[in-house]
């Protein structure tokens, strides 16, 4: 039975003269402070050194839950517990791991991946993510972005060029650019670090590439695939895909079968997906849908159309655009360097070969059309598309089967024959 009762704590408290210490017993005390404030501790020995335990407030802990607590505690102390070191420590660590969620928060890395989230479209958020995660975050993702200095820029962007990827440093330019100038509108900060730079700070003026396939290397393609042993048949077919089809590759490995029609011959891909955030209808020539059926069995009841085949730190569920660049590295096809992109500017070449009339072939590609046509224009060309696809196709179908077909161009170049 404690010493002391509710009455004499009420009396006490309203009564306001400052208590050093009333003891119910065990350690339990009760004081009150010169400026009113009542308190429960617990005073105790440790290792032959009187110590205290700030258990709590009066009258938010009521007298009878102060002497259990107390009671709680005591048992610790007799098993040799110094609880008010234990409460420091506790104290310690909470005030760290709030510090390290301020420092998260009020982080570049945070403050990317919010941008990232609000201003960056579907289509090119993965890209942009991975861009500045793989380069920039590493270096300044930890900072407060006002701590973010030109000079961490610079080493960015030289350290990006260093790696062997001065088109990426461009790029990556632009994002920090974008990043920081989306920071400074809402006055995270007073500048923008990145501003002041320009390509002759990263990878150099880019030239626009021309490079498409003549009829003779699209042979020699379809050849060299067949006789790599290292490029896997999901990765060929997309080649073949994106060569009759010219869709983007981000457009093809992130296919999903819930977007086809094969019986009707038609792919739907939603606005979230294409680069112009306006969705399309794509005509499917027969060849396409027997490279479809072929992949529809090879995905195995996947989601997906190609589907990862093993599991990355991205998870995406499918193949990485990456995947097809590195896929086209390990093909010895012995022609002058091209990229997965030059696939889809050959297909509008031989386009304009076949004499598919401009605004038909700019339709299949999926641009936007320019001026006055862009806003009152909203015809798709469905029909005029797989005619055209259709004629494409059968090109490429006598080149598979190795015939010989008269060059609609002169190679490299964009100038017809």
């Amino acid at each position: 039975m404690g010493k002391l009762s509710d009455t004499q704590l009420r009396g006490w408290v309203k009564k306001g003269s400052p208590i050093a210490g009333k003891s119910d017993g065990g350690g339990l005390t009760f004081t009150l402070s010169k400026a009113g404030t009542a308190a429960w501790v617990i005073r105790y020995r440790h290792a032959g050194k009187q110590s205290e335990y700030c258990i709590g407030r009066y009258p938010d802990i009521p007298l009878s839950e102060a002497r259990g607590i107390a009671a709680d505690l005591r048992k610790q102390v007799q098993q040799g517990v110094d609880i008010a070191a234990l409460k420091r420590e506790k104290a310690a660590r909470e005030s760290e791991e709030e510090a390290k969620k301020k420092l998260h928060a009020n982080s570049v890395k945070a403050l990317a991946a919010k941008w990232v989230t609000r201003s960056v479209s579907a289509t090119q958020q993965q890209r942009v993510l991975g861009t500045l995660n793989r380069y920039a975050i590493p270096v300044i993702g930890a900072l407060p972005p006002e701590s973010v200095t030109p000079a961490h820029i610079d080493h960015i962007l030289q350290a990006t060029v260093k790696a062997g990827a001065p088109t990426t440093a461009n790029d990556l330019l632009r994002y920090l650019k974008r990043l920081f100038s989306y920071a400074r509108k809402r006055r995270l900060i007073t500048s923008n670090p990145a501003q002041d730079f320009d390509t002759t700070d990263a990878g150099g003026r880019e030239h626009a590439r021309s490079r498409a396939l003549s009829l003779e290397e699209i042979s020699a393609f379809f050849e060299a695939m067949q006789s790599c042993d290292t490029l896997g048949r999901d990765n060929e077919l997309a080649f073949r895909l994106l060569l009759l089809l010219g869709v983007r590759k981000g457009e093809i490995v992130g296919a999903q079968w819930e977007e086809f029609d094969l019986e009707s011959g038609v792919w739907t891909i939603p606005p979230s997906r294409t680069k112009t955030n306006e969705g399309i209808r794509i005509p499917l020539p027969a060849l396409a849908l027997t490279w479809l059926r072929e992949l529809e069995i090879r995905a195995a009841g996947s989601t997906w159309v190609f589907p990862a085949r093993r599991i990355g730190r991205r998870r995406l569920g499918h193949v990485s655009p990456d995947t097809l660049n590195a896929a086209l590295s390990r093909i010895g096809h012995n022609l002058p360097p091209f990229t997965v992109h030059d696939l889809r500017r050959t297909l509008r070449t031989h386009l304009a070969a076949l004499g598919i009339t401009p605004h038909i072939a700019e339709r299949v590609l999926n641009h936007k059309q320019r001026g006055m046509a862009g806003i009152y224009d909203r015809h798709d060309y469905f029909e005029d598309r797989r005619a055209a696809l259709d004629l494409w196709a059968g090109v490429l179908s006598e080149l598979e089967q190795g015939a010989k077909v008269v060059p609609l161009f002169r190679a490299g170049t964009h100038e017809t024959v």
